[in-house]
């Protein structure tokens, strides 16, 4: 098996090879224009070629820190929001045991991660410093400005709480910057303080930042093996460098979702069967959301964590509304397994005795994707061969060049995101902040 296979053999019912055909042309051009960079939004497409032309010292950098956070911390804070912290969850859930145990002879062998700095809620943040407790930590505080308010609040608070334990100076040691690398609040902080600083690039946005100091620190510090990570986007990188939609299953799976939004389906989920998959889920639904929903249009992203949502929206997916499709990523050979024991019992599982979960899991899966087709859901499979950092940079890869070839088909400019400042400046009115006087009052009128 390769690395990653695209599975579209469940979509003959509702796309044939002559639309495939058809919409070859303007794959095409929205080939030429991602990569030529005449098509909107350019400025922030310099992720395409991350893999290979990534900044080396910096990455050695970022390897070193993390080996420091190891040696010192028992826990790291990563503080952020969007794609400040949902690649680097992602995967690090990916990599590790569902409850990110990494034990080793009784004692943690990595930091614990905690993500806050995504929320405003105050029980929260007062959840993770129970969950802290008196253990030594570090923060990574990622914010390209600075002052997004929801990573701002959670950064004076932790902050608080390092210079409390160990004092200002040697608190300084234990925050870590992702940053602009010119301008904002935080890099003025940053500067000022001396905390160690890593890069937010220009020309990569937010939810295309996974693959930098954004979050390969937060990964690296969790044991990932990140060189391993950039092998693999590097792998796909050249895999998907063809216009040819027969040559290129990124190109194909963005057609086929182009193809499906126009006859009707208008909503994707990304369907797993593991739990260390459903942050990948949230990942994705920022990278499809803040990418093509946008002038009207777009694909509305959401997930289903199977089996355990076929308890609850199964029943919608196979026979509500006719206006979903599902792609499917799942994973050849499991991290871990269990044997079904062997034993005595009316339970009804004599017929599973000695057999593994992953196998009835691939049953559940395969026969949940016939049974959704023939109820009129479109379906199509994502498939790597095993869980791990290499496997993972070459999805990440393959999902980023789809939606960037997807967003061009579908007439909008990929790679920004109007619509985010909308509740902002809303929220930011009805808080006082200053210069938001007249929206101050007329918000309150209108509650």
């Amino acid at each position: 098996m390769t690395t990653l296979s695209f599975d579209k053999s469940k979509l003959t019912s509702f796309v044939n090879d002559e639309e495939l055909a058809m919409i070859q042309p303007m794959v095409t051009v929205a080939d030429e224009m991602l990569r030529q960079g005449t098509g909107a939004g350019a400025a922030y497409t310099d992720w395409i070629k991350l893999p290979t032309e990534y900044d080396q010292a910096e990455f050695a950098r970022i390897q070193a820190a993390a080996q420091k956070i190891k040696k010192n911390s028992q826990v790291l804070v990563v503080i952020g929001i969007g794609g400040s912290y949902l690649g680097a969850r992602a995967a690090v859930d990916f990599l590790n045991d569902y409850f990110n145990s990494a034990y080793s002879d009784g004692e943690r062998e990595f930091p614990q991660i905690i993500f806050t700095g995504n929320n405003i809620s105050g029980q929260y943040l007062n959840s993770v410093i129970k969950l802290i407790g008196d253990r030594d930590f570090s923060v990574n505080v990622i914010s390209k400005s600075g002052t997004t308010t929801e990573p701002a609040i959670a950064f004076r608070v932790f902050k608080q709480m390092l210079e409390d334990k160990y004092g200002a100076e040697a608190s300084k040691e234990r925050i870590f910057a992702t940053t602009d690398a010119k301008r904002g609040a935080l890099k003025t902080l940053a500067d000022d303080q001396g905390y160690e600083e890593f890069v937010v690039p220009d020309g990569v946005g937010g939810r295309f930042s996974v693959l930098t100091a954004v979050g390969l620190l937060p990964i690296a510090a969790a044991g990932g093996d990140i060189e391993q990570l950039m092998a693999g986007a590097a792998a796909a990188q050249n895999d998907y460098a063809d216009a040819d939609l027969q040559k290129n299953e990124a190109y194909q799976y963005a057609a086929y979702r182009n193809i499906l939004y126009r006859k009707g389906y208008t909503t994707e989920l990304l369907i797993n069967y593991e739990p260390t998959l459903v942050q990948f889920g949230e990942w994705w639904k920022q990278l499809q959301g803040e990418s093509e929903g946008k002038d009207g249009k777009g694909i509305f992203p959401a997930s289903g964590n199977f089996s355990t949502d076929l308890h609850s929206f199964g029943q919608y997916i196979q026979e509500g509304r006719r206006n979903i499709f599902e792609t499917l990523v799942r994973v050849t050979n499991p991290a871990s397994d269990v044997v079904i024991p062997e034993m005595e019992a009316d339970d009804g599982l004599e017929y599973l005795q000695g057999k593994t979960m992953s196998y009835v899991n691939r049953m559940a899966s395969d026969g949940t994707l016939l049974a959704h087709v023939d109820g009129g859901v479109p379906n199509m499979v994502v498939e790597i061969e095993q869980q791990d950092a290499y496997h993972l940079g070459y999805m990440i890869y393959f999902f980023e060049i789809a939606v960037g070839i997807s967003g061009y088909l579908n007439g909008v400019n990929p790679f920004n995101q109007p619509g985010v400042e909308a509740y902002k400046k809303n929220m930011f009115g009805l808080l006082g902040k200053p210069g938001y006087e007249e929206l101050t009052t007329a918000l309150r009128e209108r509650l």
